[in-house]
């Protein structure tokens, strides 16, 4: 029994792991900088490459709502609460769009260049979050009519960069997904109100600019 009990606190100790700082991160997001959230999917314990979603195949494991779903995003401290003192190492999931920030993204190895060549111009950048395998700029909310306004007045637009508006998600720090840790590669300014973020026309105007330069590539991704 002393063997089973201590195999048990063991598990349970394990089970919590990073509880207290994914708690604290996702009261910051919702209730001072007023950013909807909810608890993602798990990637699955035995094998990281799997979600805990009913979708085999699932592409993106410990990175995507499943159950609540997208919709039950919050700035409820209570139930931020609930949820993560309930599901403790579950990743934190930024509903993108309405009175949160939005997103434009890229392939990581595609990103961090670009993110030099901006830096070289001199670009102000609100936070970029970072996966192993994309990197997310937030922008200020936009809507589908001023995307597509945007798309279309571009002679060209890589197809590796992605656009997560009203309706869609991205994964915050510090969650760990199936694919590895979601870390801040351009981190918020300590004690933010709430943070700046830019319109998405100066970001995709420079980043495509700079993805279009001779020896900047951009992968199809």
């Amino acid at each position: 029994m002393r063997e089973i009990l201590g195999k048990r606190r063991r598990l349970l100790s394990r089970r919590n792991d990073g509880g207290p700082e994914l708690l604290d991160a996702a009261l910051t997001f919702a209730t001072r900088w007023q950013w909807p959230v909810l608890p993602g999917a798990t990637a699955d314990q035995r094998s990281t490459s799997r979600c805990t979603c009913p979708d085999p195949e699932c592409t993106v494991p410990g990175a995507h709502p499943f159950d609540p779903g997208l919709l039950a995003a919050t700035t409820d401290a209570r139930m931020v609460r609930w949820w993560w003192g309930n599901r403790p190492t579950s990743p934190i999931i930024l509903a993108t769009g309405g009175t949160a920030p939005c997103a434009v993204s890229l392939p990581a190895l595609a990103a961090s260049r670009a993110l030099v060549a901006l830096d070289q111009q001199g670009m102000r950048l609100g936070p970029v979050v970072a996966s192993p395998t994309r990197w997310f700029f937030l922008v200020r909310p936009y809507s589908m009519e001023q995307l597509g306004e945007l798309l279309y007045a571009k002679d060209f637009v890589p197809g590796s960069l992605r656009f997560h508006g009203e309706g869609g998600y991205i994964a915050l720090p510090p969650s760990e997904t199936g694919r590895g840790d979601i870390r801040w590669e351009r981190a918020p300014l300590p004690g933010s109100a709430s943070p700046w973020v830019p319109d998405v026309e100066a970001v995709v105007d420079a980043v495509v600019d700079a993805l279009t330069r001779t020896g900047v590539s951009a992968p199809e991704l």
